[in-house]
């Protein structure tokens, strides 16, 4: 393996034909980690994805032949950065993959022979590297690796679900996995970083300021410290987390969270409904009669299924509740509601065409004090803390909404927040 020894402004060096390693302080405590869930949050260009090659590197010579992950949050990321470290290390440096495009797997060189296997992209290898996007992550379903690097993970488009698929893909190997990325949102990463403060022995969190990596001006830095929001310099340059502006549900809090408990059968429940053929979202609620607070106790997301078994799920997820009401789709979504009933499950249409209506009677819940959340239920938060409006040229909120169609859960909460917070609400 390379060699480490103290930081300098580059991470390799060749040395008598061999690549060495000098990592900076912030490389270096990321490397000395056990954790098997190892996140570098750091500033930009503070040389987090040409490490994440070398991590992967000494993982393949610590478990020897397989799969391996290393998948990145778009295409553009993957083409213009991931791909180039990974071949640079791989095939220029280490002298041991090769490059198939067409699958975009990075075959592993043996090294008992030094020789490939494989004469074409589907034949059998001694080791490979899948290499995948976080919009396009099919091809980890069929997976089952030792190890995955995650490049910008943090940002929107690597969701709680691509984080899940991940994990199933390690389990049987309970692999490794580092994670290197700048802070963007307050979603599912957010949760691993609490995870870690709370004692989570498998999980550990690395955080440096761009001007950590000694080939980053600290001119640059202080420059960027004076003229940019607070907000965005903490999660752009310090690897820090703060709310973002344009957050939609801003006064949602850490306090809104609740472990879960059994929802005394009396209270009564409200069911949220978002179609979708890949994505059907439903989430439940249940009111304290004491406090009129309402408890998100439940979510749901799946796809390629029956209009029958989702209503099926619907109904179980009722949890022996006797009183209830339910909302769900757009308004012009009438045959799906019609659909719905005919299976079992009567849904009223939204009280409101406007996104902007829903949107306001959830953050009345807020506000009010009157909504909380059960921990278990991560896609709602995930989403919670990625719902955002784009921002101007000067940094301010516009009114629209960054990839709204991808906040099926909170789309399912806006329908059914719209109903029970209208004057006149009933139950079936």
């Amino acid at each position: 393996m390379p060699g480490l020894t103290m930081a300098t402004p580059s991470l390799w060096r060749i040395e008598d034909d061999t690549a060495q390693l000098y990592p900076h302080a912030g490389q270096q405590r990321v490397w000395a980690s056990k954790a098997r869930f190892v996140f570098m949050l750091a500033g930009l260009q503070s040389g987090k994805t040409a490490f994440g090659p070398w991590w992967l590197w000494r993982e393949i010579t610590e478990h020897g032949g397989g799969d391996y992950i290393a998948a990145t949050a778009s295409y553009d990321l993957f083409k213009l950065k991931m791909l180039p470290e990974l071949r640079t290390v791989f095939e220029t440096l280490l002298k041991r993959g090769r490059y198939w495009s067409g699958d975009k797997i990075l075959e592993l060189r043996d090294p008992s022979t030094g020789q490939f296997w494989a004469k074409r992209a589907d034949d059998p290898m001694w080791g490979r590297i899948i290499l995948r996007s976080a919009n396009s992550p099919g091809g980890l379903e069929s997976a089952t690796a030792k190890a995955a690097w995650l490049d910008e993970c943090g940002q929107d488009d690597f969701t709680l679900e691509v984080w899940e698929a991940v994990q199933g893909r390690l389990s049987l190997h309970r692999g490794r996995v580092l994670g290197t990325t700048t802070l963007y949102n307050l979603g599912w990463l957010r949760d691993e970083y609490n995870r870690w403060l709370e004692g989570d022995p498998e999980i550990e969190i690395v955080q440096f300021a761009s001007h950590v990596n000694p080939a980053f001006p600290m001119e640059e830095y202080e420059r960027m410290e004076e003229r940019l929001p607070t907000w965005r310099f903490k999660m752009r340059y310090r690897g820090e987390f703060d709310r973002p502006a344009g957050l939609i549900y801003n006064d949602f809090a850490d306090t809104m969270l609740v472990d879960p408990f059994v929802i005394p059968a009396e209270w009564q429940r409200a069911i949220g409904v978002d179609f979708g053929g890949a994505n059907t979202a439903i989430v439940w609620l249940a009111e304290d009669p004491d406090t009129g607070i309402w408890h998100l106790y439940r979510e749901y997301l799946d796809g390629g299924k029956t209009t029958a078994e989702h209503v099926k799920a619907a109904i179980d997820g009722l949890q022996g509740g006797t009183e209830w009401t339910a909302a769900g789709g757009a308004g012009s979504e009438t045959q799906e509601r019609l659909d719905w009933g005919a299976a079992g499950l009567a849904l009223y249409e939204p009280l409101f065409s406007s996104v902007e209506a829903g949107i306001d009677r959830v953050t009345a819940l807020i506000k009010e004090n009157r909504l909380r959340v059960f921990r278990d239920c991560r896609g709602v938060r995930d989403e919670l803390g990625s719902y955002k409006r784009k921002l101007d040229g000067s940094g301010n909120p516009t009114d629209e909404i960054v990839d709204k169609r991808h906040f099926h859960r909170l789309d399912a909460l806006r329908y059914i927040a719209a109903r029970v917070e209208s004057p006149g609400w009933y139950v079936y």
